[in-house]
Parts: C-alpha cells; structure tokens; sequence
C-alpha cells in the first residue's frame, strides 16, 4: 500500500495539474484514512522543527532585504559581474555556496531570494535562470563544511563510532569544491538551454534609478533638486525663511524647509541643521549656495541625497482616486500635508506637470486622476499613504529596498543575523530556536513590522513540507526506505567496490527527493556501514558516498525547502527541476564513486 501511494504521489506532483498543497495534505489525509499512521502523526508536520525553522528563515530573510542588505550585495554583485552572464551567474553561486557553508541550505536560499529576484528583473533576465542554479549552489556548499549541513554532523558521529577517526572541519571541502566548481560551469554552459524560459505570474518591479526616473519625469526641463544644508555657524540661522530664499530668486525655487529626517520644519524661522530642498539648475543652485554660506548635500549611488531620497526619508506617488476627498481642494508645492508629516513636491494632472510646479505661492484645484508626489521620513509614508483616497504607484517600503542600500535596520539585521550563525554553527540551541530568536529580534528591534513578518511567509512552501512530512515518516515507519535501500545496496554489494558505492548513490539519493536528506542519512548510514564491513572496504569511504548523494537533491521541488522555496518566483513546474537536475546528478554520481574513494581509499 504504502509503494502504491508513494507512487501516486510522484505521479500526481509530476502531472503538475492540482495545486502541491491539496496535493501534500491529501496525501497525509490518505495516509491515515487507509490507517498507516495516526491523526497526531497526520497533523505533525505543522508543529514540526523543520517548518518551524522555515518559518523564521522567511522572516529573517525579509529583515535582511528590507534593511537594505541585499541591496547592497546586489550593487557589489553588478558592479563585479558587469554586462556578463556567465560572471553574474558565477558570482551568485558562489555567493550562495559560502553562505550556506555558514548558514546553512535553507537560510541562504531564503536570504539571497529577494535579491536574485530582483537582480533578475533589474538585468532583463528571467529569474528561472539565476534561481535553479543559485539553489543548486546551495546544495553544493553544503559540503564545503562540517556545519554545512546536519547530514556532515551524522557523518562525523558515525564516523567516530565505527572507526574512533573524524573527518576534518574543511575536509568536506575535498569533495564539495569539486561540486560547486562543476555546478558553476553546467549552469553557464548549459543552463541556457535546460533551464526554463518562463516568466513567474508576478515579478516585482525594478525601482533601482527611481529618484532620477521622477526627477525627469516631475522637472524634465534639466532642473534637479537639491538639498541645501544650514550650518550651526550660518549667518542665516533665526532668519525668517522668505527673507533668506522668497519662493523664487532667479533659477532657483524654493520648495519645502526640513529637518535631516525630512520632516517639514513648522517654524517660520530658519535653525541651525535646517534643509531647503530646492528646484533649479545645477549651476544655479550652486551660486545660490555660494552666495548664501550653505552647503549643497553631495548626491551619492541610486540617486540617495539628490534631494528626494535618503537613508532616513524618501519619496511616494499617489494617485487622487475617484470619489475621493481631495476633489476640490488646493494643492501646491511645498504644502504640508495634513498629518504635518509630509509635503508636497509636485502636482501633476493626466501625466501633464502642473503651472504650480513652478512654486509661486499659486494653488491648484485637485481633480480626479492627478498625481501628487509627497516626501517625507519613511515610516510617515508608509503610515500616511495607505489612505482611502489615494491609490499608491509604487510602495515606499519597495522603492526603500531598492534604493537605498544598508538602511537604518541594517546594522541591528547584521548583529541579529551573525548572532543566529553562531547559534547554529555552535549547537548552543537547536536551529529552530536560533532561527525564532533571531525573527523575534527583527521585530523587536523595528528591522521589519509584524505586518511584514506575515507577509513574507510563503504559505506555499510551509504547508507543502508540513504535508509532506507525514510522508516521510510513514516511509520510515513502515520498512519502505529500509526495505529499497536494503534491497539494492544488497544487490550491488558482493561486486566491484566501486559498484557498491554507485549501489549506495543510488538509493541514497532517490530517497532523497522524496524525504529530507537528513531522514535519508538517517536510514542509510547503518545500512552503508553493516555493507561496508561485509565487503571489507572502510567505513568512511561510504559514510563520505552517503555524504555527497544526500546532498543530490536535485530533481524534484519537494526533495528540500530550499527547492521548494524558488518554484514560485521563478515560475517552476514540478518537471521542470530533472532537466537541469539530472546533469548535476552526473557530477554527484562521478565525484561520490570515483572521487571519494581518492581522497578516502578502499
């Protein structure tokens, strides 16, 4: 019964017609009606460890891209990569394979995610072509480590039990450099041809060089904006602010007066740390600034401190929606707004710039369908742009992560994000718990809000590995796995030592794209072992076979979290991951049968 469901279940997942998680809950619902196991066990996958931990790594990865962390590596890998694919998609993978060797499989691929998204669109390309290999990197670099994955530590006891020897902290690297060596060169040379060329249902959207996108757009006449700094030593600090700059004085005008966070100053006088933002040429504001003993806040990358964004404020299109409130009021540039939070830089009606985007202290009449782009501090937009009367273009959460890399968040993120790595590489606490902390600490320290906390969690991925661990249990509880792995490595294991090891590959790894590869170790190794003393071979030439075939998930979506957690932004069948899969398998199969027994003799 159990190989009849199991193979239902392949089959089901590979028709790719009804949606995973009916799929994975059914399956468990199966699993208990025909009485393989129990309600409890039915319904333990959603308390189990392993969701857990995915859980937290979403939330995790959601503070580290919106702290601009990702941002910024995602800078650092253009700037390297250049116009290069093949470059770009070598650096990812390493990237991710290094990252793993810390974090583990999973927690890199959940944090590199939103960047290589992003990256993708950003560079015209489908992000299909840079998932699958940045995932199978991940596996890769499972192994270039011990705490590269719980499957190494299995390896390390058993190799201490059956032998008194372990295996070096970098020695996994003997065979795992070889792994992502050869991942890296199949996904250049070719991934363009087995990886799908499909566009995801939704795609998010690249902001990178917004702040210059609404400079042309707003003031396309050359004219920029600027910020013009007022020195605690300037002559005009207690100067009544139309004395200093009237609304226009010659080609430069005067827009609104803030603070560093760019709140809008109440005071009609000028303070020390005060900011003008003005409209004008370049040349002519830097006369003005000149003249006036102020200094022109110097513009830096992606457009942060041209006058419309910073670390600490930013920008926020609105459209005045139909039946709205706003109908019929004045609006011109530099009015604050309502909440005293945000100001208005620019009115625009049917994408035409408004006569009072040319500041004269003249209001227009807001009608239906224009555009108001409002500044402010990050948070006030975030807060005061989610309105019934407005409709937002563009949040000011994702222009944020685009725009401005290592944000205020990113130093707590970092401190948090290192503090968990050292939990887990350290087994001070078990991984869920390291990887809780860490998502309750992004919370408490405002990296991201609660209401970002449940929105990253990709409810997909979480109930697909929930009703699938029933599965993997009732697999186990059954005798099936023992009775396969038993079955072929007895078949392989009177011949050619090297035979045995293919023999070993092979179950190992088939197990592996159905059940974790830790609960596949777990059934292999004292099979692998009574096997390897039966032939007379060293233990730790299989316990290192058993090693490289669990980490060859490579075939299906549901063989690891991390397989199932880029389906979705990348917009993956479940047939899609054996094309590419098989020809990594290729590899495994050369590095785990010859390769191994190199480095760990016969």
């Amino acid at each position: 019964m159990m190989l009849i469901i199991l193979t239902m279940t392949i089959v089901i997942f590979v028709w790719n017609k009804i949606p995973v998680e009916i799929v994975a809950i059914g399956v468990a619902l199966l699993l208990f009606a025909t009485g393989i196991i129990t309600v409890d066990e039915t319904f333990s996958g959603f308390g189990s460890q392993t969701v857990i931990l995915i859980a937290a790594l979403f939330v995790v990865a959601e503070a580290i891209d919106a702290a601009g962390i990702t941002t910024w590596m995602g800078g650092l890998l253009v700037r390297f990569a250049g116009d290069s694919k093949p470059r770009l998609i070598a650096l990812i993978m390493l990237f991710t394979a290094f990252l793993t060797a810390v974090i583990s499989v999973n927690g890199a691929v959940a944090a590199l995610l939103p960047m290589v998204v992003v990256l993708a669109v950003r560079l015209g390309r489908e992000p299909g072509q840079l998932l699958m290999p940045m995932a199978f990197a991940a596996h890769a670099g499972s192994l270039l480590v011990l705490t590269g994955s719980p499957v190494n530590i299995l390896i390390l006891e058993a190799a201490l039990d059956a032998t008194g020897k372990g295996i070096g902290f970098f020695e996994f690297a003997l065979v795992g450099l070889p792994l992502l060596i050869g991942t890296i060169v199949v996904a250049i040379y070719l991934g363009p041809k087995l990886l799908p060329q499909r566009t995801p249902e939704d795609t998010p959207k690249d902001l990178s060089n917004h702040p210059r996108v609404l400079l042309r757009h707003y003031w396309p006449d050359e004219h920029e904006l600027a910020r013009l700094h007022i020195s605690a030593g300037s002559n005009h600090v207690g100067d009544p602010i139309a004395g200093v700059l009237p609304a226009v004085r010659g080609g430069v005008h005067l827009i609104s007066v803030q603070n560093a966070a760019g709140k809008p100053a109440t005071e009609d006088t000028l303070d020390a740390g005060s900011y003008l933002v003005v409209r004008g040429t370049a040349t002519d504001i830097a006369d003005f600034a000149v003249a006036h003993e102020m200094t022109v806040e110097a513009a830096g990358d992606h457009g942060i401190a041209c006058g419309l964004i910073s670390k600490s404020f930013g920008v926020a299109e609105v459209l005045v929606a139909p039946r709205s409130n706003l109908i019929g009021t004045d609006v011109f540039p530099g009015m604050v707004t309502e909440s005293g939070s945000l100001v208005v830089l620019a009115h625009q009606r049917a994408g035409k710039v408004a006569a009072a985007n040319v500041p004269n202290n003249h209001a227009t009449r807001v009608k239906a369908g224009d555009t108001l782009l409002l500044q402010g501090g990050w948070q006030e937009l975030d807060k005061h742009t989610l309105d019934h009367n407005v409709l937002l273009v563009d949040s000011p959460d994702a222009i944020r992560r685009q725009t401005v890399p290592l944000g205020p968040g990113a130093l707590p993120a970092l401190v948090i994000l290192v503090a968990m790595v050292v939990m887990m590489t350290t087994n001070i606490v078990p991984a869920a718990v390291a990887a809780l902390l860490a998502a309750m600490a992004m919370v408490l320290t405002r990296v991201v809000t609660l209401g970002q906390a449940h929105r990253s969690m990709a409810w997909q991925t979480l109930i697909l590995v929930a009703g699938m661990i029933p599965l993997s249990a009732a697999i186990t509880k059954t005798g099936t796995a023992a009775l396969l792995a038993d079955g072929i490595v007895t078949l392989t294991g009177g011949g050619s030592p090297y035979l045995l090891l293919l023999g070993i590959f092979v179950v190992t790894a088939a197990l592996g794209q159905l059940i974790s590869n830790t609960a596949t170790a777990l059934i292999i190794i004292p099979i692998a072992l009574s096997v390897a003393t039966e032939a007379g071979i060293s233990p730790l030439t299989v316990l290192m076979c058993v090693s490289v075939a669990s980490a060859a998930a490579l075939l299906t979506p549901i063989a690891t979290p991390a397989n199932m957690m880029i389906m979705r932004p990348a917009g993956y069948k479940f047939g899609d991951y054996w094309k590419f899969g098989l020809v990594i398998m290729a590899l495994y199969v050369a590095v785990a049968v010859f390769l191994v027994p190199v480095f760990w003799p016969f």
